[in-house]
């Protein structure tokens, strides 16, 4: 049986006319991004609110931009971490169908646990696997010295993902690690209502991949699914937001499931048809 969860409508045609302001920003962003931290951090932002905003009006992800889009995000949130632990002074990355060469960085601001997260996220949904390489080796100790403060659970679940990836025996540990730190009551840096809905959810999904537990996982994607819609409806500025049109983190887990042979009961604007499916495999050099 397939499950269901709807989203809200938005209102397409206003943001729709956000995206071509938005890809302005993002065009000045990247002319920069080769040396400017700034720009960096703009482009962060930025390339993945338009991948959100290209989902309202095509919601199962089968526009060519939409998929640019998402490619374009995934390129500069692994180029980001790529510069800042390279060991030379610069490093290559291919940005919108071009070597761009970044000065490297160390350790900064938006070098941080939450966005080597979402960084692994959309490698996964893009399957990208050299890039997920490369952020799976990214040190820990770069993560913490981004200098903002940070829930402890997100470094066990980074290392739960770095473990996996690597195909290291201490996944287990670092997992339960990760599950114990993200309760609710745990939060410390962002609200109970956020980790309830928000954080904690994908890593019980992916405790269920982890077991090849078919019905369990489509069963904790529908929670997580439902939880992401509750905090994105809750208030009306939340409503208005972009970041709730797409749920990013159970949108990778579903993508990692499907190449695993999970099959997926769970249909929903949430998820993005195909980007789960991965319709655009090959069509151009990523």
């Amino acid at each position: 049986m397939v499950t269901s969860v709807p989203r809200p409508e938005y209102p397409v045609a206003a943001m729709s006319a956000v995206v071509g302001v938005l890809e302005g920003s993002l065009n000045d962003s990247l002319k920069a991004i080769e040396t400017s931290d700034k720009a960096r951090a703009s482009v962060l932002r930025t390339s993945l609110n338009v991948a959100r905003l290209r989902c309202v009006p095509d919601p199962e992800a089968v526009m060519l931009e939409t998929w640019e889009s998402w490619v374009l995000a995934m390129q500069v949130y692994s180029a980001v971490f790529a510069a800042a632990a390279a060991d030379e002074e610069s490093v290559i990355c291919r940005i919108r169908q071009e070597d761009r060469r970044l000065t490297s960085t160390g350790s900064q601001f938006h070098v941080n646990a939450g966005t080597w997260v979402s960084a692994f996220y959309l490698a996964v949904i893009c399957r990208e696997t050299d890039r997920l390489d490369t952020l799976a080796r990214v040190p820990l100790s770069l993560l913490r010295e981004c200098g903002g403060e940070m829930d402890e659970y997100i470094y066990a679940w980074v290392e739960t993902l770095q473990s996996f990836w690597l195909r290291r025996d201490d996944v287990g540990d670092h997992l339960v690690r990760a599950i114990d730190l993200s309760a609710p009551e745990s939060a410390r840096v962002v609200d109970a209502e956020t980790m309830g809905k928000l954080l904690y959810p994908p890593i019980m999904l992916f405790y269920r991949y982890l077991r090849r537990d078919m019905e369990g996982f489509n069963a904790a994607l529908a929670d997580a699914l439902r939880r992401h819609k509750e905090y994105w409806t809750a208030e009306a500025d939340r409503l208005e937001s972009i970041e709730g049109a797409v749920s990013v983190a159970p949108l990778a887990l579903a993508c990692l499931a499907r190449a695993e042979g999970i099959q997926i009961d769970v249909e929903s604007p949430y998820l993005p048809e195909a980007l789960l499916d991965f319709s655009w495999r090959g069509e151009f050099d990523t």
